[in-house]
């Protein structure tokens, strides 16, 4: 199937002088999944949701200023290639040219939609994401945006004082409440305003309750849920209690459950690909699997690489969080590390994730000499 029987060329698109107030005002009434920004009628990049949530700039600023670059998918591209793609470009939308004009753009729903039927071979549990980061009720609307901006992340469960789920916070949530309440906001102070905002309880604008699906439901059924509601994402829950938090699923984690193949060499995705400085695909592709070689019996299924920015800078250099990610025979193992430009913080993170490696081994040897003692004393 190429992209293009998917891809459609009705999309939203604004001039790079546009202010952000009217880009978000255009998030909050239509809901696209993505903007196309053009200057002089060519294309120059899109906007997402999650940018002007995370970002302090404020509403009279050009959107020139927040324009991210995506990967341009040629028509005749797979849909395994554009998920790809959309996953490491952090992307809702990929532009799809024709020779060098912009032809239309392909979503990840219309690419979910198209491969719905053959999702039922998958299960949650094989690809949903563990690691969760949570809020209570009380926990302010700026934390929460701070822990959005912090993990590159859309959605955050809510959770009692029980620690069970309560609700769940959005980025779209944050945004719509803060356009709401700028527009009965007719005098005063703005930034005073968005301070008041900031120091309101995630409980006020929290989704409740939570839809949630179960570790042992196929991703068809997850997938079905997320489309027909308009949701991103679903907490998953164990199979004794749809109230406990096991983790999270999320659109992005299908699609890249997609890109998934069986090849000589692991699969490598790679989040934000635009933030690699000296490092290449192969290099980190050959780092990930000599680590990998010290453990012998575990097979690499698929790595995940993600890199975020943080402000702070050295010398020009900006400080980099790099998280691994390793989907293999053993389970999943993962390593995380900071440093000033991809290529140190990448160093320390395959450090962190080889000692992991290693302590993996060392309690699979521990097991495997336990089950050998059993074994001979059984046999006496």
């Amino acid at each position: 199937m190429d992209i293009a029987d998917i891809a459609t060329t009705d999309y939203v698109e604004v001039d790079v002088d546009e202010r952000l107030g009217k880009v978000r005002s255009i998030f909050e009434r239509e809901r696209p999944e993505g903007i196309v920004v053009t200057k002089d009628g060519n294309y120059e990049g899109i906007v997402n949701q999650r940018q002007l949530v995370q970002s302090h700039i404020k509403d009279g600023t050009k959107v020139r200023g927040l324009v991210r670059s995506a990967p341009k998918v040629r028509r005749n591209e797979g849909v395994r290639e554009v998920a790809r793609v959309l996953v490491e470009s952090n992307a809702k939308i990929a532009p799809i040219f024709e020779g060098d004009e912009l032809w239309g753009v392909v979503s990840e729903d219309s690419i979910l939609e198209a491969v719905l039927d053959n999702l039922d071979t998958l299960s949650v549990e094989d690809i949903y994401t563990k690691s969760v980061v949570t809020l209570t009720e009380d926990t302010h609307i700026g934390r929460a945006i701070n822990q959005l901006r912090e993990h590159g992340i859309s959605r955050l469960p809510v959770l009692d004082d029980d620690g069970r789920i309560a609700g769940m916070v959005t980025t779209h949530d944050i945004a719509d409440f803060a356009v709401r309440d700028m527009e009965r906001q007719q005098k005063g102070d703005r930034s005073g305003d968005r301070d008041r905002i900031l120091d309101i309880p995630v409980y006020d604008i929290m989704n409740s309750p939570v839809t949630t699906i179960g570790v042992e439901d196929s991703v068809k059924t997850a997938v079905d849920l997320m489309l027909q509601n308009d949701y991103n994402g679903l907490v998953v829950t164990p199979e004794h209690d749809d109230r406990l938090v096991s983790g999270i699923i999320t659109k992005t984690d299908v699609l890249r459950a997609l890109t998934y193949t069986e090849r000589e060499h692991m699969d490598v995705q790679i989040t934000n690909i635009d933030l690699l400085d000296t490092l290449g695909r192969e290099d980190i592709r050959q780092r990930i699997e000599s680590v990998a070689d010290k453990y012998k019996k575990m097979q690499v299924h698929h790595a995940h690489v993600r890199l975020h920015k943080h402000k702070e800078r050295k010398r020009g250099t900006p400080l980099i969080q790099c998280q691994i990610r390793l989907r293999t025979n053993r389970g999943q193992v993962a390593g995380s590390g900071e440093g000033y430009g991809a290529d140190n913080a990448f160093r320390v993170a395959t450090d962190k994730l080889e000692r992991r490696v290693l302590e993996l081994k060392g309690v699979r040897a521990d097991e495997e000499y336990r089950g050998q003692l059993l074994r001979k004393l059984g046999d006496l």
